[in-house]
């Protein structure tokens, strides 16, 4: 005869499985990160041979790009691009590569990248600087041309970030999409199209390690938050963390993984609050100025750490660019796949950010 637990039995039971899901997952990582080497020992010499997987960093004398996880400066020309195969001699030097010397180098002919590339000259021929570089970065997270005195002014009110393609912007372009499809289709409609456009987001910042990551997370945590299973928000969030650690312990120490997470906690902790507080305003409206003030929360003392000095006023700033930054993403974006098959009707489309963007940089300017 079999016997039969009470339903609060057998609900303890299948928490239990969960939770030893979890204590296996972090005994697995406390080991991969006791036994886990960091790829280079400082005063090593090596040779890199890979290609380049962010965006480098153009300034009138050098570049700078990252290879391998080490920063490396080269001089201006050759000109590298994101994807671009490079080898590099030099020696490791607290995260650095000392001397370096550029042994090889070979043009990305990639299919993604040259659609990068004219998603970008389609971008400079349409509008005039800073303008063109704003988009170049909120869309594709590309800032190798944006002027210096724009990118200074980005950095000194605390909104460099927005042209970093990462967390942040995945969860801001996120909320935009779930809101604004909740008004034509259903709530699970509205869900699986959000996904598939956050996923189209990170094919069209170039599927960069950062962008994985946020698109990862906002899948299973940020849209489960937005159907109000924040429980489950939170454990698919840890899941998602704990399975990329353990995949890649390096991760632990990286800005864009650390953003990513924080972004999406801080809107699983804050958001909800902070939109029934802003509940007089419209949904649209609501739901991207919640967002944003949640995630500043989480990351403000990480871009304080990474870009130096964070403006007091930076709450303030961001809210009011935060609800131009997924439609200039979703717009621009749009307008460039267009572009790419007719480019006069893709620049044409693409004027319609121009409002978006002339605010987005008076507010930059006034506050600098």
């Amino acid at each position: 005869m079999s016997r039969r637990h009470p339903p609060a039995q057998i609900h303890a039971i299948a928490g239990g499985g969960k939770y030893a899901l979890f204590l296996f997952l972090i005994i697995i990582l406390v080991i991969r990160l006791l036994t886990y080497n960091t790829p280079f020992l400082d005063g090593q010499k090596i040779r890199i041979s890979s290609r380049v997987s962010s965006e480098p960093i153009k300034y009138s004398y050098y570049q700078v790009i990252y290879v391998k996880g080490l920063k490396v400066y080269l001089p201006t020309f050759p000109e590298i691009t994101y994807g671009d195969f490079v080898v590099i001699e030099g020696v490791v030097e607290t995260g650095e590569l000392k001397d370096p010397l550029l042994i090889e180098f070979k043009k990305t002919e990639g299919v993604l990248y040259l659609v990068r590339e004219k998603l970008l000259e389609n971008f400079r021929k349409a509008l005039p600087e800073p303008h063109s570089s704003l988009v170049a970065g909120v869309t594709l997270g590309i800032k190798s041309a944006m002027p210096k005195d724009f990118w200074e002014a980005l950095k000194k009110t605390g909104t460099a970030h927005v042209v970093v393609a990462s967390g942040m912007n995945v969860t801001l372009v996120s909320s935009f999409l779930i809101s604004f499809l909740i008004l034509f289709f259903t709530r699970k409609k509205a869900l699986v199209l959000a996904i598939v456009g956050i996923w189209f987001y990170a094919v069209l910042c170039g599927f960069d390690a950062p962008i994985i990551r946020a698109a990862i997370m906002g899948s299973l945590a940020f849209v489960a938050q937005k159907v109000g299973r924040v429980s489950i928000a939170w454990r698919g969030l840890i899941l998602a963390v704990l399975i990329m650690l353990i995949i890649n312990p390096g991760w632990i120490m990286d800005i864009g993984f650390i953003l990513s997470f924080l972004a999406t906690a801080s809107i699983l902790a804050f958001e909800p609050k902070l939109r029934k507080f802003f509940s007089f305003l419209p949904k649209v409206v609501r739901e991207g100025l919640s967002t944003a003030l949640a995630a500043q929360i989480g990351v403000a003392p990480v871009l304080f750490i990474t870009f130096g000095s964070y403006n007091i006023l930076s709450l303030i700033i961001n809210t009011l660019i935060a609800p131009t930054v997924a439609p200039i993403t979703i717009i621009a974006g749009l307008a460039g796949l267009i572009g790419l098959v007719i480019a006069p009707l893709g620049r044409i489309l693409t004027l319609l950010v121009y409002p978006l963007t002339s605010f987005f940089i008076g507010v930059v300017n006034l506050f600098t």
